[in-house]
């Protein structure tokens, strides 16, 4: 299996069209797909890959030392699939797969342990004014 989770960030960044990004970010299920597009015009850089919600919506851009090399395999016709992981603080994750492998998400983490009921509650004495 060839495939790595990514980070996306400038989530706090609006878009051209005046959409906000975390609300996008918000919006996204994990699992669904993403698409990552190339910007060669981008004046802060040349390699940006700008990362788009199923619905269209951007929601941020790969990291800056990530984008030049999958940039890269998309400029050469490597095939690069993504979904959507989770929502980050940074912005948000997801997960990419290579050369027609399908992205899968990781396992979830294990639910917390279950906490006792049978506990009892006992309140402290009220004592009366004097």
């Amino acid at each position: 299996m060839k495939q790595m989770s990514l980070h996306v960030v400038g989530a706090n960044h609006p878009n051209a069209d005046g959409g906000n990004r975390r609300f996008e970010i918000l919006l996204c299920v994990p699992g669904e797909a993403v698409d990552l597009v190339p910007e060669p015009k981008n004046p802060a850089d040349p390699n940006a890959l700008a990362v788009f919600s199923c619905r269209g919506v951007q929601i941020g851009y790969l990291t800056a030392d990530r984008a030049p090399w999958i940039g890269g395999m998309l400029r050469n016709g490597r095939p690069v699939t993504a979904i959507f992981l989770t929502a980050t603080p940074a912005g948000a994750a997801i997960r990419v797969a290579f050369d027609n492998d399908e992205p899968v998400l990781p396992p979830a983490a294990p639910p917390p342990p279950p906490q006792p009921t049978d506990v009892e509650f006992w309140p402290d004495e009220i004592y009366p004014d004097d």
